[in-house]
């Protein structure tokens, strides 16, 4: 049998990346809505509003 992709395993070499270095992955994602919110503000004229600068 193959192992599906969509089951949730425990990932220890992932978490421990993550405590690391952190969730790049998550980062990206409110990145990219950030991002998506502001072309859509902007395309439809309203005032692009500048993002919330997270910790670094």
């Amino acid at each position: 049998m193959i192992p599906s992709s969509t089951r949730n395993d425990h990932l220890p070499v992932y978490e421990s990346l993550v405590r690391e270095r952190g969730d790049v992955v998550e980062e990206a994602r409110v990145a990219a809505e950030q991002t998506q919110r502001q072309m859509t503000e902007a395309l439809n004229g309203h005032e692009a509003v500048q993002p919330e600068q997270g910790p670094r």
